[in-house]
């Protein structure tokens, strides 16, 4: 049986879970509340529920731990980013517990976040790890928390815009590290993922027949690809594996990172700092992918092969890259005046007239 008594004016309860007991504090000055308190938590026990008490002691870093932990496990290729979402979550929450989460601290953070100029997928991504977080807590046993609290999310523009014009990427170019030269280039040519290039080893290559190949289980659609590369591309590959053998250990990266002892992992700061120096406002990496779709399709390759280069597995989302900018648009009125004035030639004209011709003699038997 539980029972209540006081700590100097505040009520507290006391009670058991298989033989184990629980002291709690119920933060009234009234008897009336300890005794609805001390009857909830007998009823959680008779129910199999955890105590309240248990949730208490939770904290946000406990979670955030479990749900790192769980990217580790299932060996997810978005475990970087979950890792900067989480330290984002930190800066706000690190020293709450997980009961103290609730969906007005939540808001507070979007706040916080918007005036950082932190932009709105951005923010997103961070508040499904929060939720997630919460999400594996109350599925693990026995759980972490009882409760998801409402998380709103913000408004995204999902529309892509970004893209390289060739005197821009030239410009990138000459500003760049000379470690991200190659690997730039491969991106800004092929539109494969950063993370896709930074895992390329030369296993992955086949230098006789000048083409590079993923496995399904390094794709993000779970598919395998093979691309051929052109003249430029097999210099700089060969430039790379020219520079391996020089070196005192031999890299299995394709593409090694600034210390040469491993793969490009964070280049944030070397390619913020080249896009400042090459006067072409701020450019991200994943342009590449929007430009490498944009140019394979201008140049005549169909849409279906160059889908298979890029590695999109669904037309709509291949779409959503495929962006007709304002040249497209000009070039597409000029074509549509010269076919207009073509109207007026002889040579439409004559056309309509010989068919027109060549009607009547049919009818005519």
């Amino acid at each position: 049986m539980g029972m209540i008594y006081k700590r100097g004016k505040v009520y507290w309860i006391k009670y058991y879970r298989s033989g184990k007991p629980f002291r709690e504090s119920t933060k009234s000055h009234k008897a009336a509340d300890a005794k609805r308190l001390l009857k909830k938590r007998e009823g959680d026990d008779a129910n199999g529920k955890l105590p309240g008490v248990y949730f208490d002691k939770v904290t946000f870093t406990e979670l955030s731990e479990g749900f790192l932990l769980n990217y580790r496990l299932k060996e997810k290729k978005s475990l970087v980013r979950a890792g900067r979402s989480v330290s984002h979550l930190k800066d706000h929450f690190e020293w709450l517990r997980a009961i103290e989460i609730t969906t007005l601290k939540i808001q507070k953070y979007i706040e916080y976040r918007l005036e950082q100029e932190a932009a709105n997928a951005s923010i997103n991504r961070e508040l499904s790890a929060l939720k997630r977080m919460f999400r594996l807590g109350a599925q693990e046993t026995p759980p972490k928390v009882d409760r998801v609290p409402y998380i709103p999310m913000l408004k995204e523009n999902n529309v892509r815009k970004g893209f390289f014009e060739p005197a821009e990427f030239k410009a990138l170019i000459e500003q760049l590290p000379d470690y991200l030269k190659g690997f730039s280039t491969f991106g800004y040519k092929i539109g494969w993922r950063v993370s896709e290039i930074s895992i390329l080893t030369w296993s992955h290559v086949d230098r006789e027949q000048g083409s590079v190949r993923l496995e399904p289980h390094e794709t993000k659609n779970g598919k395998g690809r093979i691309v051929y590369l052109d003249d430029e591309l097999k210099e700089i590959f060969n430039n790379q594996w020219e520079a391996r053998k020089t070196s005192k250990t031999l890299i299995p990266y394709v593409f090694p990172g600034k210390d040469g002892k491993d793969r490009i992992k964070d280049f944030r700061f070397a390619w913020n700092k080249a896009c400042k120096n090459a006067k072409i406002g701020k450019k991200l990496f994943h342009d590449f992918r929007r430009t490498a779709i944009r140019n394979m399709v201008r140049s005549g390759i169909p849409e279906g092969v160059a889908m298979k280069v890029s590695g999109h597995e669904t037309r709509s989302v291949f779409e959503r890259y495929n962006i007709a900018d304002d040249k497209d648009l000009k070039l597409a009125a000029e074509k549509q005046e010269a076919y207009l004035k073509n109207l007026t030639t002889g040579t439409i004209t004559g056309t309509i007239h010989d068919f027109n011709e060549k009607r009547g003699n049919h009818e005519n038997g």
